[in-house]
């Protein structure tokens, strides 16, 4: 059986000073996890992240690098489960290509074999719908089956969902060769308390929110129809929570919201919800550009999920960027 349980586990969170990092910790300590520990260089990480949780006696934070295999062996020392979010993500991967290769492929190796040395239980990879690619090609419901598209996308949002499919597959060869069970999560754009300003989409409704609140009219790329694709940080805590918990080893399986929103209906919530401004004006994409890397007509199908892990989404738009909206006004933005 490859079930953790949460309650009375050791968990480590490898990224943890992070979106998903924090609540996923909040999560497994709820759960009554016996010690969860966060590690991180904090070099994308912000600290405040988790200064919520600095007084839990039961969550530890450990400063440390995925690039280093003996800061991870001593992270993973003891613990019955790990998270693997540490990762470049999208805008970062077109900055520095080299460092973004570097942590998605080597560090995620390197987390691999110190949980297998250390004798870990299960491993959960934060992997991304980006491994079915970006671009006009993808249509339709996106399933676990449906191959990489990479024809005429920006090679740094291509360069992240390669190294996402690599890491799956090093996940799989270590259950193959080495016994050590995982799950791979399929994560959509994450959005929610806490919000940080690393990814493409995510960041995009926070740029709106900030425009909005300067009384300047919102910009839609495009003609505002373009899809997106978000999960609430707080559903996605609780499937990595299920992921441990769970019997499930060797599969991937998508986690999205219950539904997909074009860029239009977005702008037009996010003003809503913010008490109302400005129309929004239409704009066309800056070239070489990197933002709203996800879009496409297509749905992000998480069904599998439910039936391997018993998963499904619960937050949808409305009540999640309701929590985020109020989050920022309490004075926490940034």
């Amino acid at each position: 059986m490859a079930s953790v349980p949460v309650s009375g586990g050791r968990f480590v969170i490898i990224g943890g000073g992070s979106l998903v990092g924090s609540a996923t910790a909040a999560e497994l300590l709820d759960a009554g996890a016996a010690e969860v520990r966060l590690f991180d260089n904090f070099s994308m990480g912000a600290e405040t992240a988790v200064a919520h949780l600095r007084d839990n006696p039961r969550l530890t934070v450990v400063r440390g690098d995925v690039m280093r295999m003996a800061d991870l062996l001593s992270a993973m020392e003891g613990m019955d489960g790990a998270l693997l979010l540490a990762a470049y993500m999208t805008l970062n991967m077109d900055r520095d290509p080299w460092g973004g290769l570097d942590v998605n492929i080597r560090g995620v190796q390197n987390a691999l074999e110190a949980a297998s040395s250390r004798g870990v239980k299960k491993v959960v990879f934060a992997s991304s719908n980006a491994v079915y690619g970006y671009g006009p090609g993808i249509k339709g419901d996106l399933v676990e089956t449906t191959p990489f598209f990479s024809e005429g996308a920006p090679p740094a949002a291509i360069l992240y969902g390669a190294t996402k499919i690599i890491g799956e597959q090093l996940c799989r060869t270590y259950t193959r060769k080495r016994g050590l069970p995982h799950v791979v999560l399929r994560y959509s754009t994450v959005y929610g308390e806490r919000q940080h300003h690393r990814a493409a989409n995510a960041l995009y409704i926070i740029e709106t929110l900030e425009r909005l609140a300067r009384g300047e009219p919102p910009e839609i790329f495009g003609d505002g129809s373009e899809t997106k694709h978000f999960v609430y940080v707080g559903d996605l805590a609780r499937a990595n929570r299920m992921a441990f918990e769970s019997a499930a080893s060797d599969v991937a399986v998508n986690c999205s919201g219950p539904a997909p929103i074009t860029t239009k209906e977005l702008v037009e919530l996010v003003t809503e919800l913010a008490g109302g401004g400005p129309a929004p004006r239409f704009v066309g994409d800056e070239p070489g550009k990197v933002r709203l890397t996800s879009g496409g007509a297509f749905r992000i199908a998480h069904e599998k999920a439910q039936a391997a892990i018993g998963w499904k989404p619960e937050v949808d738009m409305r009540e999640g960027l309701g929590r985020l909206i109020r989050w920022l006004r309490e004075g926490n933005a940034k």
